[in-house]
């Protein structure tokens, strides 16, 4: 049985920021639209976590999806290796944030927090009145915990 946790931050007093300093971390906006490098980092990320909704879309729906005006996004570096990324998707005034997700190597390392702040922050500047996420249990087992430390609330538990 899989468990999806929905959360949600409806107002920015809700956020708690976590940001902490790491020396040659930075967060980049993908600003040109590339589709083949958002299907490598759903590959390369989520190939731990059981992330294959996507694997079966062919080059025509990534690019729809990739290249799509709601879309954004973004990666993280830290002394120009690959941490993490996520995807935000504008819905109206809710901006969700699709993808999250951390590169093995970096998983328990303290940079889960300082990116879920740039997401959440750019979520907020980007327009949204709430930012809302979902994770599950085939996700890492602090993914929830990192979600709910930032401030999110659960506002819909799925069991399937």
């Amino acid at each position: 049985m899989i468990r999806t946790t929905h959360l949600e931050i409806t107002e920015k007093d809700q956020w708690v920021r976590r940001d902490r300093s790491h020396a040659g971390f930075e967060v980049r906006e993908c600003v040109v639209k590339q589709p083949r490098f958002n299907r490598f980092l759903y590959e390369y990320i989520g190939q731990d976590w059981k992330w294959i909704a996507r694997l079966a879309w062919s080059g025509d729906r990534w690019r729809e999806y990739a290249a799509a005006d709601n879309l954004r996004t973004f990666v993280a570096y830290q002394q120009g290796s690959l941490v993490g990324y996520y995807e935000l998707q504008q819905q109206g005034e809710s901006v969700e944030i699709r993808i999250f997700g951390l590169t093995g190597e970096f998983i328990g390392h303290g940079h889960g927090g300082p990116l879920l702040d740039h997401a959440v922050e750019s979520a907020f500047a980007w327009g949204a009145r709430r930012v809302w996420v979902h994770t599950c249990t085939d996700d890492h087992p602090r993914a929830l915990d990192n979600y709910l430390k930032s401030g999110f609330a659960v506002f819909k538990v799925e069991e399937k």
